[in-house]
């Protein structure tokens, strides 16, 4: 017998469940279908157990300079399979953390496959397609996700050319990898791997890595990683792989000409794409665009009463900007009014070390739109904090307006940048001026003393650089 719900929501993502909880709060009846794991690709595959891998690849990097930190011993080493086991056991923990806060807050979750059958009406299918009940709601939130994008004319075969799934959980350390993409996954794996002692060749077909961050930050990370020993190929094109019995020949093409590259594994990191197939969009009638699902500010489809969130509705392909996305949709349903989402304030963080983050616009973007600008840098190298921590590497780079004060982005690459990044974001939110940012006192010897000294530069006023 078909069960009816005042929400439900279609994918347990960071999205997905944010949604599904939020709804419940706000005195909705609510289910989430996820067949698979909840918490989606970031607590399983993705955002959380990176982290433990890239913890591990930063405890193994200050072991190998323990002499700096006057600390010796003998016979170091690491177990590979047990640092991939760490990572996975912290999945499972998360996921398990979702199914606690589901029972809180009493959303129900249903252990399959959802496809719209038309208007509000859910269809639930098991593994091998079969249609098992329907469930009827008021609203729909499709939460789906992305999975990984590959090179046209390249397969995935998830031996010798892998995602980022397989990059997470390979039975062995790879002599050799090529990373094929720059950007955030790509360069963290690179480092990792490289941390590890894996021979990390990176290609890129823009002209940096990173290359949607600040280039000045991009240049500085290229800088670290080619003193990390990694191969660095800007401005190269993939043209073909071929998997060998013992390999991978990746050719490529650069300004010098066509060259073959060569390696145990090629890590294919060239971004996501939505997942919109086999979730009943043609036959409900729900629009797309550029291949993920349209919305409105609200998250709404043009079809009434079925909403999208998330990576299925296009970039930026965060987890915090589908939980974000999550609340303001369920708080519009209920009748909030909620402000809609700043898309030009969203951080973004890259976990390698050292660490990238950023909001706002870049020295270039806002030199395009015309602003007059004002530009702050400060070194980690004259911070107290992150000398004394043995982190001198990066700096801090904030980009005022002018004629108004106003900060329009900050750029940081080092030690903490993930963590000290929300200052910035808040800073922006408020519309807040070099003035509240020098004024604010800062204490001392911390990190975040650098975002205030690299506004202090800006306007002249710093007495440390």
């Amino acid at each position: 017998m078909a069960q009816n719900f005042d929400v439900v929501v279609v994918g347990g993502g960071p999205g997905g469940y944010v949604a599904a909880i939020r709804a419940a709060q706000l005195g909705f009846s609510t289910a989430c279908v996820e067949a698979k794991h909840l918490g989606g690709i970031c607590l399983n595959w993705g955002c959380i157990p990176t982290k433990s891998l890239l913890r591990n690849a930063e405890i193994w990097e200050t072991l190998q300079h323990a002499d700096e930190y006057g600390v010796s011993f003998d016979n170091l080493s690491f177990d590979f399979s047990k640092i991939i086991a760490r990572s996975r056991g912290i999945a499972d923990k998360m996921s398990k953390g979702v199914a606690f806060l589901f029972k809180k807050y009493n959303v129900t979750h249903i252990p399959a496959w959802g496809k719209l059958l038309g208007g509000t009406t859910v269809g639930l299918f098991d593994k091998d397609g079969g249609k098992t009940d329907e469930i009827h709601a008021k609203h729909v939130i499709l939460a789906t996700g992305a999975r990984p994008r590959s090179i046209p004319g390249i397969t995935i075969d998830r031996k010798r050319v892998i995602s980022y799934f397989e990059a997470m959980s390979l039975p062995e350390r790879p002599q050799s990898l090529i990373v094929l993409g720059a950007g955030a996954i790509g360069v963290e794996f690179a480092y990792f791997y490289n941390t590890l002692g894996t021979k990390v060749t990176i290609v890129e077909m823009l002209d940096h890595l990173l290359p949607i961050e600040d280039e000045e930050v991009s240049k500085e990370l290229e800088r670290v990683f080619r003193k990390k020993k990694m191969t660095l190929k800007t401005k190269t094109r993939v043209e073909g792989i071929e998997s060998t019995d013992s390999g991978v020949k990746v050719t490529v093409t650069t300004d010098k000409g066509q060259e073959v590259l060569e390696g145990d594994v090629a890590l294919m990191a060239v971004g996501v794409q939505g997942n919109v197939e086999n979730i009943g969009l043609e036959e409900a009638g729900v629009a797309l665009e550029r291949g993920y699902i349209k919305v409105d500010e609200y998250y709404r489809t043009n079809v009434p009463g079925v909403y999208a969130i998330g990576d299925v509705v296009g970039p930026p392909w965060l987890a915090h900007v589908a939980s974000a996305e999550g609340i303001t949709c369920v708080e519009a349903i209920a009748g909030h009014h909620p402000q809609p989402i700043n898309y030009e304030n969203i951080p973004g963080c890259t976990y390698c070390q050292p660490q990238v983050a950023s909001v706002g616009m870049t020295e270039k973007k806002a030199r395009e739109l015309g602003y007059e600008v004002k530009i702050g840098k400060f070194p980690f190298t004259a911070s107290g904090k992150a000398v004394a921590a043995g982190h001198a590497e990066g700096f801090v780079k904030m980009i005022f307006d002018a004629k108004y004060g106003e900060l329009l982005g900050t750029h940081i690459i080092g030690a903490e940048a993930t963590e000290l990044i929300a200052e910035a974001a808040l800073g922006r939110t408020f519309e807040t001026t070099e003035k509240e940012l020098i004024k604010t006192v800062h204490a001392h010897p911390t990190m975040s003393e650098a975002l205030m000294e690299a506004a202090a530069v800006a306007y002249g006023e710093s007495v440390n650089f």
